[in-house]
């Protein structure tokens, strides 16, 4: 069991979007993370699960970094948990969320809607969805 901040949301604007991060309250609790089973690169039943941040500017190495990985029914969101300075985001601030979608490449993303599994440039430093490796529990950043 680790011991961290977790956010709730507080939307003050109806029309913001899922890009948009959320203005965020902090809270006291404790986060029961689940193991990830099995050696292949699936979706994991839903549940809280701490990965490393894989940098690709640094040949994926975390630096220290990681994210909280919450999964529910499809769904996912990544929450800054414990870092080195390395993030210019605050510890218990929301990266990303979104729909867990299998790209044409074969590797998982977090997309917003369909189209995002053919879109050409993903991951990394592109602007396009995010890269999840669950296999090796990682979360891919710039």
């Amino acid at each position: 069991m680790i011991s961290c901040s977790t956010i709730s949301n507080e939307n003050k604007d109806d029309k913001s979007s899922n890009d948009k991060i959320d203005l965020l309250k902090e809270t006291q609790q404790e986060i029961i993370y689940s193991e990830i089973k099995g050696t292949l690169n699936e979706i994991p039943p839903n549940g809280n699960y701490l990965f490393d941040v894989a940098f690709s500017e640094w040949n994926g190495k975390s630096l220290g970094e990681k994210v909280t990985v919450i999964i529910k029914n499809g769904s996912v969101k990544v929450i800054y948990t414990v870092g080195e300075g390395n993030l210019t985001a605050k510890i218990g601030e929301v990266l990303d969320q979104g729909i867990i979608f299998k790209h044409k490449s074969g590797v998982w993303i977090i997309g917003k809607d369909e189209s995002d599994k053919s879109i050409e440039e993903i991951g990394g430093c592109t602007g396009g969805p995010t890269i999840i490796d669950f296999k090796n529990k990682k979360y891919w950043m710039c």
